[in-house]
């Protein structure tokens, strides 16, 4: 990898920022001489900035100020895929540590020796994957809003009210998030950049730690189970309902069959 991008001007600090913008970037075409990283593709922006993106639409942008990021992310929009009408955002600050090894303060700046590439890749990753797992933590939680009324109603009445569009609606809710929450986001997999610095696996280590990235996946799949058993239930409900409503014509059918044959039998011995 190249040089470490400058800092800004004023100090031994950065701010390192992750926006969730769309369901996916298209990141090919964007290469260039410059470039630090292919997975994720990662550039510099200016002499002290440096972008990275994510093919799952996370940009992680360090060393730009307010305008450049906003800037960056206009002209990043034609290659958006499902852009979110509301983007989500994860910051942390930067700054260089006396310290013998790179360490996270109680405060939660991160403290780096140097301010390499690589660590900044790993900076990176971690914000990518801890907004990623924000959005998708408020999604779930918008499903479970929903459903826990049907579930309350049946245990406390054995039944529930709503027709079959309203169950389908709230299962087509469910599979959405379920869908998108199990989509490329790898939360678990190690950033490829260890695979050449092995000495960096502690810093990564930390930054799990930091921002609790194994704890919240797996209680996210806890949630996505239950989501998927809910329309399981739901599913279940709709082919009782079915079947009931079907055993009923067929009931009402053979009825009005013998009635009809009643009626022609009565019919004939009168005549």
């Amino acid at each position: 990898m190249n040089q470490p991008p400058k800092l800004p001007p004023g100090g031994s600090r950065t701010t390192a920022r992750a926006f969730f913008v769309s369901d996916r970037l298209n990141t090919p075409g964007l290469e260039r001489g410059d470039v630090l990283s292919t997975t994720p593709l990662a550039f510099r922006v200016n002499e002290s900035g440096f972008a990275i993106l994510f093919r799952y639409g996370v940009v992680v942008l360090i060393g730009l100020n307010a305008l450049e990021e906003d800037e960056f992310l206009r002209n990043l929009q034609p290659r958006m895929t499902g852009k979110f009408a509301r983007r989500d955002e994860e910051s942390a600050v930067i700054e260089l540590s006396s310290e013998h090894e790179d360490q996270i303060s109680p405060g939660g700046s991160i403290g780096l020796q140097i301010m390499s590439p690589e660590r900044l890749l790993l900076i990176a990753e971690a914000l990518a994957k801890s907004v990623v797992l924000a959005r998708h933590e408020r999604e779930v939680a918008s499903v479970f809003d929903v459903t826990e009324p049907f579930a309350r109603e049946l245990a406390e009445r054995g039944q529930i009210r709503g027709g079959r569009r309203s169950i389908l609606k709230n299962i087509g809710k469910a599979l959405l998030v379920r869908h998108r929450v199990s989509g490329p986001v790898e939360v678990e997999e190690k950033p490829d950049v260890l695979w050449d610095r092995p000495h960096l696996e502690r810093l990564y280590a930390r930054l799990e730690d930091e921002y609790e990235l194994k704890e919240r996946a797996e209680s996210l799949n806890r949630k996505l189970a239950v989501i998927a058993e809910t329309a399981q239930v739901l599913t279940d409900i709709i082919d009782t309902r079915r079947s009931l409503r079907l055993e009923l014509i067929i009931v009402l059918l053979i009825m009005f069959e013998v009635v009809i044959t009643i009626y022609q039998i009565a019919i004939s011995r009168h005549w």
